[in-house]
């Protein structure tokens, strides 16, 4: 399977869609710190504004580490379509090609044929992150430097020491690996059942809006349906970032403050993957390939 992987993984590098994600990506990443660079601290005075006279916070605020985070919830939620012109035309473009049937005639079982392009499209999502993380995170932190980071939370403020935020965006990171890999098996769920890319791409790009709405919408008719929805666990990556405070209010160096929160999305989001991906070899094992 190892040899059928290597092949996946060069028609994937082969497409000239998927360099388009690298460089989109690589444009809104220096939009926003050329934005931040010329304009950081009057953003700075902004996001202050409604503590300046409780707090006092000292040092650069716009530095590499919260630029890094301004990047990611601006990123991330983009990053699915991405994925899904990748993933969603897995299947479906072999279909489109008329390839198809010729594929499985080869020496492999329809469960490793699926398999090696299942992980193919794992390894494009993670080179995908892999490259966020280093303009993101690396790239910011040589042009703005390192210093606390200071988040705004809905109802508080959260300011993480120097030395102790790294750490974090390599769970940040991870974690959002997990959560683009559960979209990635969700398109490729998909694209077995069309006969082009467009079908399966906008269909993932449906359902995630779909089930977007119904996590964020907090009327009780959804209350139950809610926790099981991948969407709803797609940003605990922020939590990373809120930690535990003392009796003086004072940040505990090393914590978070829900990891809980963080163990039941992780397993919630396997979940899914582990789903989408057994009833992909379910059906796809069953199929009459007529393409």
């Amino acid at each position: 399977m190892w040899k059928l992987f290597q092949i996946e993984v060069y028609k994937i590098f082969r497409r000239p869609r998927t360099y388009i994600a690298f460089a989109a990506i690589t444009a809104l990443i220096v939009i926003v710190q050329l934005g931040l660079k010329s304009d950081g601290k009057e953003y700075a005075e902004f996001i202050m504004s409604d503590l300046k006279n409780s707090i006092d916070v000292e040092g650069n605020i716009v530095n590499g580490y919260f630029v890094c985070y301004v990047v990611l919830q601006l990123l991330l939620i983009h990053v699915p379509l991405l994925i899904a012109l990748i993933a969603g035309d897995m299947i479906s473009g072999e279909s489109n090609a008329g390839t198809l049937r010729l594929l499985l005639t080869k020496p492999f079982s329809r469960t490793q044929f699926i398999f090696a392009k299942f992980f193919a499209s794992v390894f494009y999502t993670l080179l995908l992150l892999v490259w966020i993380a280093i303009l993101a995170l690396f790239v910011s932190i040589l042009i703005f430097g390192t210093d606390d980071m200071f988040i705004m939370k809905t109802q508080y403020a959260v300011q993480i020491e120097n030395g102790d935020v790294f750490w974090r965006y390599v769970g940040a990171f991870c974690f959002a690996a997990l959560a683009m890999t559960t979209v990635a098996a969700l398109a490729f769920f998909l694209s077995q059942f069309a006969e082009n890319s467009i079908g399966p791409i906008v269909a993932t790009m449906s359902v995630i809006i779909v089930f977007t709405i119904l996590s964020t919408m907090s009327l009780p008719i959804f209350a139950k349906i809610r926790p099981w929805l991948f969407t709803t666990h797609m940003v605990t990556w922020k939590e990373f970032f809120d930690v535990k405070v003392n009796d003086a209010n004072e940040s505990i160096r090393g914590t978070v403050q829900h990891p809980e929160r963080l163990i039941r999305s992780a397993l919630i989001l396997t979940g899914h993957i582990i789903i989408f991906l057994g009833v992909t070899v379910g059906v796809f094992k069953r199929k009459d390939i007529l393409s």
